[in-house]
């Protein structure tokens, strides 16, 4: 290699790692994005608390005020 090259090959060099960069993703709209958010009521069975038929309460009894699923 020439020492006359050395200053072109350092210019360049760089310039070849930032041209490979990978674009940045595209981000989602608001349209696009999935709303996975059920509301639902806290019921219970029998003692175990339950919303969207989910168990919740880490197995603490239920109170008795909280109506019971059908």
């Amino acid at each position: 290699m020439h020492r006359k090259n050395l200053p072109v090959l350092a210019a360049v060099f760089p310039a070849l790692f930032l041209s490979a960069a990978p674009a940045p993703a595209a981000t989602a709209s608001e349209d696009d994005v999935l709303s996975t958010y059920v509301e639902c009521q806290l019921e219970r069975i029998g003692s175990q608390l339950v919303r969207c038929d989910n168990l919740t309460g880490l197995g603490l009894d239920a109170p008795e005020r909280i109506p019971e699923q059908r």
